[in-house]
């Protein structure tokens, strides 16, 4: 009978042998466990600053604003390599945040129709605008 709740094929975590705690995860499945818990996060995260995306994209279409804003991507590219603390280089943060940012801007386009409305894309639900409407 096939195990309910793990992964497909995946043997059984492998347990400490040398004495460091009958039943533990090895190291390897514990850092494993970690990364897939902060793969989780990190998915909300990026489908939280989609719908600040979409958005962002509603705002700009009624401000008559294009959906690419260099200047502002360069911003946004600039924090993040200024807040980077490692042990990612701040150009390979760059790469991974410029397709964040290309990403964004195509929901932004697919989202926003041309009476400047948005809608739900993808399962993501546009942020409702704030009282401050900010451009980025």
């Amino acid at each position: 009978m096939p195990r309910r709740g793990g992964r497909r094929g995946a043997a059984r975590p492998a347990r400490q042998r040398d004495g460091g705690g009958a039943g533990r995860l090895d190291a390897m499945e514990e850092l494993r466990r970690r990364i897939d818990g902060i793969d989780r996060r990190l998915v909300r995260l990026l489908n939280d600053r989609a719908g600040c995306a979409i958005a962002l994209g509603r705002i700009k279409r009624r401000r008559g604003l294009t959906i690419y804003q260099p200047a502002r991507e360069e911003e946004v590219l600039g924090n993040i390599q200024r807040s980077n603390g490692g042990p990612l280089e701040s150009a390979a943060l760059r790469r991974l945040f410029e397709r964040i940012i290309d990403e964004s801007r195509r929901i932004e386009r697919i989202a926003t129709d041309r009476n400047g409305e948005s809608e739900v894309v993808g399962g993501v639900s546009p942020a409702p605008a704030g009282p401050g409407d900010p451009l980025d």
